[in-house]
Parts: structure tokens; sequence; C-alpha cells
């Protein structure tokens, strides 16, 4: 009996693709649901597979109780008194589970319906739960599979143990499958629903790319060529940053292959999609001229602050930087993390001449200087009046037609309208906060208090000195005549202005 059932278990472990354990599992609960049906449900049966003998061995387990008085004692069926439990084992303690043997069931004809149903559905949920596991862990990776149907453009694909959906937006553009195709997808995620596992593909996912090109490149997957970063415009275009970690091996030779021969290999599989392969640098400026390509970079300037990157190209490389519908430029942005503004030779002069234009000016202004002095100190680099008023007096001096009085007069002058320029500043920003106290006024409408300042009123004082009519004639129709008197008197109580018998001081 124990070979044949160990031979069953593992007949069906095979072909559901489930361990062994499990299936001898199921069983045990089959026959465990069957006894409680012919002993009692209330029983806490349990029910273990003995290798040994074969057999499937039936144990009543029951609590050790003091007394039937027990506050916990709910009957025989659960629960055994310490006196009985001592003479079936000797070292019983309070609280043990006592097992008593229960002789073997004979199984009718509607209790081993019961069994086989109870056994088909464990193992259902086993196999289940193993499809799901065995999927989950391989997201991320590639997988072949046939096309079983497609509805509404969705293709439905058989893996084997289990199937896939692949939404149509998660399809190349052009493409088309019918029942039969052989398909390899990107597995993008696994779902464990309750009508089993649901496995979606994508064929336009960008981490696609990088798992065909290990599968091409013996480089890629033994790990001497990295890949960096991947953008991707399915179906027409993608970049891919590569990088190696052995300076003898070039990390975009390996992936192009001799005449092309590996890359050729993912653009296939991708319906054609044109594949660009650049070299990644740990420079942000190299990199972004790296990732424009085929476009020639003429110069950039790099802001890391805002982590943006101008491009100045000659106006022949333009559109080719930019690309069609600027899917160059967009795609060079989103590999590199870095955004990419790109401007003509010409465009980037007129724009520095109006910006040293306007510089000049301002210097001229500031400091009342004439042009050809504003220009040098314009032109050495100088674009604030505090890096003029705190450089070092020898490099001011320095300066082509400058000597050590010119420089001290110029810093002279840039301190003095910066410190005119506060002073500015900090009356506008007194003029424009009105008195702290006025928020302390409960009558005082909303708002309000902007327009008393702006009316010339800067403290309660102000505000407190004021006629009814006055107050009304700065205010018009935002207060009545009440109102405006009730706040000038609680101006006056707040400004201090009656004493505790209230008197006016």
């Amino acid at each position: 009996m124990s070979v044949e059932i160990v031979q069953i278990a593992e007949q069906l472990a095979r072909e559901r693709g489930i361990r062994r354990e499990v299936v001898i599992e199921a069983m045990e609960i089959a026959i465990q649901t069957a006894s409680r049906k012919k002993y009692g449900v209330h029983k806490n049966i349990h029910v273990k597979f003995e290798y040994k003998s074969g057999e499937f061995l039936i144990n009543q387990l029951r609590e050790v109780v003091a007394s039937d008085e027990d506050e916990t004692y709910e009957g025989p069926d659960t629960h055994i008194l310490w006196d009985e439990a001592l003479r079936l084992n000797p070292a019983a303690q309070l609280g043990d589970l006592i097992a008593e043997r229960l002789p073997p069931i004979e199984f009718g004809r509607i209790a081993a319906q019961t069994a086989k149903q109870v056994i088909v559905q464990k193992v259902r949920e086993a196999e289940r739960n193993s499809v799901y596991m065995e999927y989950f862990d391989r997201q991320g990776q590639l997988i072949n599979g046939l096309v079983k149907r497609v509805e509404r453009n969705n293709i439905h694909v058989d893996l084997g143990r289990a199937a896939a959906f692949l939404p149509h937006e998660q399809q190349l553009p052009r493409e088309h499958y019918r029942p039969g195709d052989r398909i390899r997808a990107y597995i993008y995620e696994v779902r464990d629903s309750p009508r089993g596992p649901q496995v979606i593909l994508s064929r336009t996912d960008p981490r696609m790319v990088p798992r065909l090109f290990e599968m091409e490149v013996p480089e890629i997957y033994d790990g001497i060529v990295e890949i960096k970063a991947v953008a991707r415009d399915p179906g027409f275009r993608s970049k891919i940053a590569v990088f190696s970690n052995d300076s003898h091996v070039d990390p975009v030779g390996a992936c192009v292959g001799v005449r092309g021969s590996r890359v050729q290999g993912v653009v296939t599989e991708l319906q054609g999609e044109r594949i660009d392969i650049i070299e990644w640098s740990s420079d942000p400026a190299v990199f972004v001229c790296n990732a424009l390509a085929p476009a020639e970079v003429a110069k950039v300037v790099v802001d890391e602050e805002d982590k943006a990157i101008k491009v100045i190209v000659v106006a022949d490389q333009l559109s080719l930087a930019i690309g069609r519908r600027g899917q160059n430029v967009r795609l060079a942005s989103e590999l590199t993390g870095w955004r990419i503004d790109i401007v003509t030779e010409q465009a980037d002069l007129a724009v520095r001449a109006q910006e040293f234009e306007g510089l000049t000016q301002n210097f001229m202004d500031w400091l009342d200087i004439d042009r050809e002095v504003a220009s040098a100190l314009a032109q050495e680099g100088f674009s604030a009046l505090e890096e003029i008023a705190y450089v070092p007096l020898e490099e001011l001096a320095g300066i082509d037609g400058f000597d050590e009085e010119i420089a001290q007069e110029l810093r002279t002058r840039a301190r003095d309208h910066l410190m005119t320029s506060a002073l500015e500043q900090e009356s506008v920003a007194v003029t424009a906060n009105p008195d702290s106290l006025f928020a302390r006024l409960t009558t005082l409408p909303a708002g309000m208090d902007q327009l008393l300042t702006e009316k010339g009123l800067a403290s309660l004082d102000d505000l407190a000195d004021l006629a009814t009519d006055e107050l009304l004639e700065l205010v018009g129709d935002a207060l009545t005549q009440d109102g405006a008197a009730k706040l000038i008197l609680e101006a006056r109580t707040v400004a201090g202005w009656f004493d505790d018998a209230g008197k006016t001081r």
C-alpha cells in the first residue's frame, strides 16, 4: 500500500509540476474530512500518512484538563480528564494533547467522492501556486510562447504551464500575429487572481532591449560589458548606453558584432527598430555628446544645479541633433537623465551678444561708468555687482587698461550701490508690511490692513489718531460709519491710549 500511494503521489506530482509531499498532504486532508463526517465534526481529528507502514493514521486529539468543572472543558469530544489521560499516557500534563488511535474508515460512494473533490481542489491550488511562483520569479525575463488566439487586438499566448496575455498597448506598431505563430516577449507583470496566475507580457518595455542583447552578446551575459541606460521609442528607435569593465574590450564593437551581426539579431526581433549603441561616460558633457549621435556637437554648457545642458551645433547639424519629431534629442535626454537644449552657433552668438549688451548697460547704470569700462568688466566674466565689490583688488587692477586707483573706485561704487539697494529694499519691506498690531484688531475686515498701509498708515497710532470721517474717506465703502467708529476705538484700546480706569492717557 505504501509503495502504491507513493507511486500515485509521484505520478500526480510530475503531471502537475508540484512536489510529492503536496499530493500526500492533500490525501491526508481528504481522509481527515471524511473521518470527521464519520466520527463527528466536533472532534479534533488529525490524519498522518506513515511511510513505513503505508497507512494513513487517524488520531483523535483531546486536550488534558483537571476536571469536568474546568471553565475550558467543552466535553469529551475535545477534552479529556487528567485521570483518564494518565491511564493512556503516564507522563501526561495539563494542557497536553492526547492522541487516540481511531480505526481506519471504509469509504462509501459519497465519502470517496468527497475525498476526491478535496484532493483535486488541494492539488489544483498547489499547482496554481507553483505556476505563480515560477513565473513570478521570472519577471523581467524573456519568454517564448505560442499564439493561441487574438481578440480585439489583444493576444493570448500559451506558455506551456500557463496562459499569458499581451495587451494591445504593449505590442509594437505594425506587427501582427496569427494563431499558431511563435512569439517572444518580456514578462512585464505576474498577478495572482482567483482564476489563477495572470502573466502579462510586453514587447514595448525598454527593459526588453537589454534582455535581447544578453542573448546576442556573450560579453554582456558574462558581465564584461554593462548596459548602463536604455531609452526607447517602441517600434521606431532605441538608444542604449554601454560600458566595458575590461579596457581591452570595446563595448560598442562587442554589441555591434562583425558586420553588425549581433545588433541585427535584436533589430530583427524588434521588427526593424533602429538601435543606437552609445558609449557611456561618467562625464555628463561627454555622455550627452555621445547620446546625440549621429549629430556632431560643437560645444556644450553644463548647468549642474538645474541638471541641464545647452548643446551648441552648427546650423546643418541642428535637424539631425533634434531628430524627426524631436525623437533624437528626446531619447538622448531620457537616456542621460539631463535636460538638453539645442541651439545653433548663430543663435547662441546672438543670445550671448544680447546678454553682453544688457550686462554692459547694467554696469554703466549701476557704477556710473562709460561703455568702455563696462565692456571690459563684462568681457572679464563679471556678471554681478557682488563680484566687483568683493573681488581681490589685484584681480580688478589686472584688467587691461585698469590700475589700482580705478579698481579701488569701482569697488567703492559697487559697494555703495549694493548698500543703497539694500536700504531701499528694507524700506519697501517696512512699508509693504503693516504694523503687526493690526493683526490684533478683531473688527478689521479681511484684507484692509494692506489698504491702510497703502494709504500711509504705518502704525496703530496712525489709525487710532484718525476721526471716523477721515477713516471713511480713506477706505470708501469698505466700512460703514458704525464699523469705522468701532475700528478706531479698538485701535486706541490696543495701542494703549486708555489707562486701567478707561480714561485717555
